[in-house]
């Protein structure tokens, strides 16, 4: 049985209400919080930083899922370990060195992992899959909420899927394979299907009234899967 688990993005809550959203989603069900970190260079957007991470930390019983679309990374993976992140990605594209990047957030004590943009291809991941502790594969491009699901995700998803499971056979080491936009309960199955056992959702969560009706909702599909 897959372990899976649904991670809200609060790109998408009510910023006026932050550590409110972020206790009302916990208790809706929500397995990791994910902050989409944007700093209008990397990405034409601009979102949170780590002072946002530290004030939000207490409100959050559940892992924080830093995923990092900024360039350089290196101080922000810093800045961001020591705010109270768990887990830190970051995009091969924003690194000078992949593996240091990679190191340093390990040894600030974070499980650490990379995202491949929809253009960003998958042998990226080969020589560093003993540092990785989740791949992240986005399924929009990144920079703003909302978009819809890009299909040949379902393609890539597969091919980092059986990556990752011929290194579990050889290393007995699992490594988490999440997605991440236009994730929503009516195709959720089909991207679990594809390989995915880490979801991030924003508006599909945030972007309803009842937040424990929608992630119910995913967790049935999931089943059924």
């Amino acid at each position: 049985m897959v372990d899976y688990r649904i991670a809200p993005s609060i790109l998408s809550a009510d910023f006026a209400r932050l550590g409110e959203e972020v206790e009302k989603v916990i208790d809706a069900g929500a397995d990791l919080i994910h902050f989409d970190v944007m700093d209008n260079h990397y990405v034409p957007n601009l979102t949170f930083g780590p002072m946002v991470c530290a004030a939000l930390k207490p409100y959050s019983r559940v892992p924080i899922d830093v995923h990092l679309m900024v360039e350089p990374v290196d101080d922000l993976i810093v800045a961001f370990a020591d705010a109270g992140a768990d887990i830190i990605t970051f995009h091969p594209e924003a690194s000078r060195h992949i593996d240091r990047s990679l190191n340093l957030i390990r040894d600030k004590g974070c499980k650490a992992g990379l995202v491949l943009n929809p253009a960003t291809p998958v042998n990226v991941l080969e020589n560093v899959l003993d540092l990785l502790d989740m791949v992240l594969v986005m399924s929009v491009n990144p920079g703003f909420g909302g978009q819809s699901f890009i299909p040949n995700t379902l393609i890539k998803l597969r091919r980092v899927r059986n990556l990752l499971d011929e290194y579990e056979r050889c290393s007995h080491r699992w490594i988490a394979l999440e997605v991440d936009g236009g994730v929503k309960p009516e195709n959720i199955a089909e991207i679990a299907a594809a390989g995915a056992d880490t979801f991030v959702a924003g508006s599909a969560i945030f972007g309803k009234p009842d937040y424990e009706a929608v992630i119910s909702r995913m967790r049935r599909e999931l089943v059924q899967d």
